[in-house]
């Protein structure tokens, strides 16, 4: 017999792949300039010609065997040291090499890293909205997912997080800027957090999943969990910030501030062995590792943002104010994400239904699209609010 569960996760999409293959479906029927395809936060910009020049240089001047071989199970010496002296530069950290373990990418580092933390029956707290694979990692790894909501700016609710906390929680996954709604928790937020996880007699471990980090507007600060918490894991991919989501390529940096982290350490490398999660693509390791600190060109996000922002007011939509990551989280006019979503393919736009993000009011809209595309939308999106007869 099947492992049954495997077997159903197999059989269904999730709703944003189901929406993106409908997606492409669609442009195949009436041409791809008539479908407004919000759905997928697929990096529309390109990779910054660094990744261009280092990928040649890597190709034309390295050994092929050296190039494509393996690697240490937990990457390249060299790559993961320069990967804490950028941490360290940044954040004034004192990481190492071996705090460091590459990855392909944010989505495998959670993986590696629940299952590193978790036995069965262990709680992980996470804030509605929240990515919903979380749940799928989670319940893998043997956990149960406890979801805490926000409040209407999309803070954590802190009085409703400090009555989720028990003996049972072991780890606690914050997500800024925030997939989907764009939000950045406040560095009073990250304090209050902290605080709370403090006063607890267990050991909980604050997973921070970053692979939004560098696409923050308007110089808001994104406080970095190592500088307020010890027993702290960071989850990052270069997926975002250099437009590489099809190269799968990112890390797990462990704080060794830890009282623990010699053996936390040590459980992700038995997940990373137990998963099958080693030796992430060696010449992406050696590519990031001549890339620190270069980002795609993120203005255009930005203006795409404050594009959609002045329209989508000027139409009447609600939505939360987004100050980083490229997500508007709209809110349904008629109280049900599902219904609006359904309402918005009327107009050939689509959006993707909160409800699996833990927010069943709110739709998201992914803006990793080109300028073109948001002017070609406008006025569907102007209909589609006179369709709920929304002021303006």
């Amino acid at each position: 017999m099947l492992n049954e569960t495997n077997v159903n996760l197999g059989k269904v999409r999730s709703t944003i792949r189901e929406l993106f293959e409908y997606g492409k479906i669609r442009k195949a029927e009436i041409g791809d300039n008539n479908v407004f395809d919000f759905s997928i936060g697929n990096p529309s910009v390109p990779a910054p010609e660094e990744v261009k020049k280092a990928l040649v240089d890597l190709i034309e001047n390295t050994d092929p065997v050296a190039l494509h071989g393996y690697t240490s199970a937990q990457g390249y010496f060299s790559v993961r040291k320069s990967i804490a002296e950028e941490l360290n530069s940044k954040f004034s950290t004192s990481l190492n090499a071996d705090c460091i373990y590459m990855t392909c990418g944010a989505s495998a580092s959670l993986t590696v890293t629940l299952n590193a933390l978790l036995n069965k029956g262990d709680e992980v707290i996470v804030f509605a909205p929240f990515f919903p694979e979380y749940k799928v990692f989670c319940e893998h790894a043997g956990g149960k997912l406890v979801t805490i909501g926000c409040d209407n700016s999309f803070q954590p609710d802190l009085a409703k997080f400090k009555k989720a906390l028990s003996n049972k929680t072991k780890a606690v996954i914050i997500n800024s800027p925030n997939n989907p709604s764009g939000v950045i928790y406040s560095e009073q937020t990250i304090k209050q957090i902290v605080k709370l996880v403090e006063e607890c007699k267990n050991d909980i471990y604050i997973i921070s999943d970053e692979p939004y980090r560098e696409l923050v507007f308007n110089g808001v600060k994104i406080p970095f969990i190592m500088n307020y918490y010890k027993r702290s894991i960071v989850c990052y991919s270069y997926s975002k910030s250099l437009s590489l989501p099809g190269e799968r390529i990112g890390y797990i940096a462990v704080n060794n501030q830890a009282e623990d982290f010699a053996d936390l350490y040590a459980a992700i490398l038995g997940a990373g062995r137990a998963l099958g999660f080693v030796c992430a693509p060696a010449l992406f390791q050696q590519l990031v590792k001549r890339c620190h600190g270069k980002t795609a060109d993120l203005s255009i996000y930005r203006a795409n943002r404050d594009r959609l922002l002045e329209k989508l007011t000027e139409y009447g939509f609600e939505f939360a104010k987004p100050d980083g990551a490229f997500y508007l989280f709209l809110k349904s006019p008629e109280g049900d994400a599902r219904a609006f979503a359904e309402r918005a393919k009327k107009y050939e736009i689509l959006l993707v239904a909160g409800n699996d993000f833990g927010c069943g009011e709110y739709a998201r809209l992914s803006y990793c699209v080109s300028p073109q595309m948001i002017e070609r939308a406008l006025p569907a999106f102007e209909k589609l609010a006179q369709s709920y007869n929304l002021s303006k």
